[in-house]
């Protein structure tokens, strides 16, 4: 055994488990991992306090499969999670790393999808449930009984799921599942409400808690674009028009990935080859070696597949799918910028992968710029100049070489010089388009998030089909207040993924109010207006000027309609 499986092994997990983590690329335990892994092995309730992106999903994932019992087809272990997104993710985790485990089934449980399926997966024995708790107690009022055999519960990221309102929800649940469980609590912070609920759901739990490291990577050129996920390859194939790359690195997720991306750019001419885990070892090699060489340009990857790739002239990474935790992007983007060369790293960001960004920049502790899709017009502008650099080297010999040639062309077409010449540079250009109007035409692909003022410079069109009237709602004039009532303002809005209940959720939370106590919340696209009471109003915003909602403060204050 090497050193590298001497990790993971030494905590006494099942090999299989041990070998599905290795292959994902994870050679040594996080320190979240090391501490919490014996623990929940022992059977121990546990706090543990960990941001997003120290591996703590796996500090729980982990020691669950090992203990459950795949003989067995109900569900044992039970997993929440704040919301859709990262219940999914965390299921995709699960089972990454129960791939060497057959028999063992997840379910994710969340809202937007239709009931049915999920409760009929619930039923027909998924061991492992990943839910959010909204979606988990509309479950539990069709079976009350549907939890009754969960021995294990997680409420990872439970200081969010109190930010969202989800509090009575969570009490339904420990109703509904066995009171002689192990329970595992993971939160960011301990306020509290959390701090209650582990008095109140914990049995003499364990501490664990984790300083996260700040992650460096200011060599790097780094900015993000977003795209919806449909299109994220017409999105690539623009930037590769205006980006001078020497050879460049696309990250994707899934092998089918790789292969629909490097097909994508091969049919527009660039040396490209997609890198795998289903690709041989001897083949892998071959690929390395023409990037180094200069023979392919451009590689796309999984993160497993490009594990030890480490190849000088990679001037630019592209992340085309989100990675999963924020060492998966410091690794990435690790790729270029070496040896004291520049380095640019590009992220496609997924309207409900905003959540993931802002932890990545909390994580490496920098802001990563948001760029835009560039327009016809830049790339026009880098289609004329490659065709110029092409032409340079040739120009100064080509009258000498190729004159007479050229003079006779003319004469046997009778046609001018002017129209040999262009005729020649269309068959050069493989009939690229070299005019505005052309470009235009082949350039369908809108940026879906360019701020207004940009869309109305451009002379669009589509921005009150596209938005509604949403000039109109920032204008309009707020709602008469309520006796007893003040409004407050926060500079959170729609376009930064907040909803009314969040708002809700972290003010019952962090403020200690009760639910009639705060009135009409209306969320704007680049603020919200949230009516509180008057009497201790300055009180409550002392308590809640250091609280977060989905990443960002709140930075509530009064608000002064003169």
């Amino acid at each position: 055994m090497t050193q590298e499986t001497g990790g993971f092994a030494a905590l006494d997990l099942n090999p299989n488990i041990v070998a599905a983590v290795l292959a994902t690329g994870y050679e040594e335990p996080s320190a979240i991992q090391q501490q919490s892994i014996p623990i929940i092995l022992a059977g121990h309730d546990m706090i543990g306090q960990a941001q997003t992106g120290t591996g703590k999903t796996a500090a729980f994932a982990l020691p669950i499969l090992n203990k459950i019992d795949v003989s067995k087809r109900e569900p044992q272990a039970l997993i929440l999670a704040p919301t859709r997104e990262l219940a999914l993710q965390v299921a995709t985790a699960f089972e990454t790393y129960a791939k060497q485990m057959p028999g063992v089934n997840v379910v994710a449980v969340y809202g937007g999808a239709p009931m049915g399926p999920q409760l009929r997966a619930i039923r027909n024995g998924a061991q492992i449930v990943v839910a959010t708790p909204g979606r988990l107690c509309d479950h539990l009022r069709r079976d009350e009984k549907v939890l009754s055999t969960v021995q294990y519960l997680v409420l990872d990221e439970a200081d969010e799921m109190l930010k969202l309102g989800f509090m009575d929800d969570l009490e339904v649940i420990f109703d509904a599942i066995p009171a002689s469980r192990q329970t595992v609590l993971f939160s960011a912070t301990l306020p509290s409400s959390i701090r209650s609920i582990a008095e109140r759901h914990l049995r003499e739990p364990k501490h664990v808690k984790i300083q996260s490291k700040t992650q460096t990577v200011t060599a790097i050129d780094q900015a993000h674009l977003m795209v919806h996920a449909d299109q994220k390859i017409p999105a690539v194939l623009r930037l590769l028009e205006v980006e001078e790359f020497d050879a460049l690195i696309a990250f994707v997720r899934t092998k089918q990935a790789t292969l629909d991306l490097a097909a994508a750019l091969e049919a527009k001419g660039y040396k490209a080859a997609a890198l795998n885990g289903d690709i041989a070892q001897n083949q892998r090699e071959r690929v390395i070696d023409s990037l180094k060489d200069g023979r392919l340009d451009i590689v796309v990857a999984t993160d497993v597949a490009a594990r030890g790739l480490d190849v000088p002239r990679i001037t630019h990474v592209f992340n085309v799918d989100m990675p999963y935790d924020p060492e998966s992007y410091v690794h990435r983007i690790g790729r270029t910028g070496r040896a004291g060369r520049d380095g640019r790293a590009l992220l496609l960001v997924t309207p409900r992968e905003r959540r993931m960004l802002q932890v990545i920049e909390r994580v490496t502790g920098q802001k990563v710029a948001e760029a835009r899709l560039p327009n016809a017009q830049a790339v026009l502008d880098a289609r004329i100049k490659k065709l110029t650099s092409s032409l340079a080297p040739l120009v100064a010999e080509a009258e000498a070489t190729h004159g007479e040639l050229f003079d006779r062309l003319t004469a046997d077409l009778g046609c001018s010089a002017r129209a040999l010449a262009s005729a020649l540079l269309r068959k050069a250009t493989n009939g690229q388009a070299l005019d505005l109007a052309a470009v235009e035409r082949e350039q369908p692909l809108v940026p879906s998030f360019a701020p207004r003022g940009e869309r109305a410079e451009r002379g669009e069109r589509t921005e009150r089909s596209d938005r509604g009237d949403r000039g109109d709602r920032e204008r309009r004039a707020p709602m008469p207040l309520a006796e007893g009532r003040v409004r407050c303002r926060t500079a959170l809005g729609a376009r930064d993924g907040i909803a009314a209940k969040n708002l809700l959720g972290a003010i019952l939370n962090e403020g200690g109010l009760a639910r009639d106590a705060i009135g009409r919340i209306q969320v704007r696209d680049s603020f919200s207006l949230i009516e509180l009471p008057e009497d201790g109003l300055e009180k409550l915003l002392s308590k809640l000027k250091d609280t977060r909602v989905a990443g960002k403060q709140l930075k509530l204050r009064r608000y002064r309609e003169d």
